[in-house]
């Protein structure tokens, strides 16, 4: 999918501010609405655009830590652990990586018995071999949307 120069400025206004009207869109952009609104059916028909949403401020509805873990899985296990882990409303990101652990967990907690409770439930599934969790002491930056890449 290429992205031109306008779908690239589009995208970025959007990561700004995914509530700017189309007419917003248009001045900021330096287009005419109907561009706008053609490019944006175009984005989300070829689904890089997959929807929008509100940013909450973590502390501000509950979640006092934020946990990122690694997590060793044994083999033929990865997918039914990861999923049973997705599951869990407190965890907002999970991934398969390279390196010393098969996946990382990010997750939110209230406290830390909530943080307990998360280590010896979730980070135990059967098919867990080892976890290392670390607690975020403070948040430099997390807009969780890597910008456009350029051309």
């Amino acid at each position: 999918m290429n992205l031109d120069n306008t779908d690239r400025a589009i995208l970025q206004a959007l990561l700004e501010d995914s509530r700017a009207s189309q007419r917003e869109l248009s001045r900021i952009v330096g287009v005419a609405q109907g561009t706008i609104t053609n490019r944006l059916k175009k984005l989300e028909s070829q689904n890089i655009i997959q929807g929008y949403s509100v940013v909450l401020d973590p502390e501000s509805v509950g979640w006092s830590m934020t946990i990122m873990a690694g997590l060793r899985i044994s083999k033929g296990k990865m997918i039914d652990v990861q999923q049973k882990i997705a599951a869990d409303p407190r965890v907002f990101s999970v991934y398969d990586v390279t390196g010393d652990w098969d996946s990382i967990v990010m997750a939110r907690v209230r406290d830390r018995a909530d943080l307990d409770d998360l280590t010896k439930t979730v980070f135990t599934l059967e098919g867990v071999t080892r976890s290392f969790t670390h607690v975020v002491l403070n948040t430099v930056k997390e807009d969780g949307f890597a910008k456009p890449a350029p051309e």
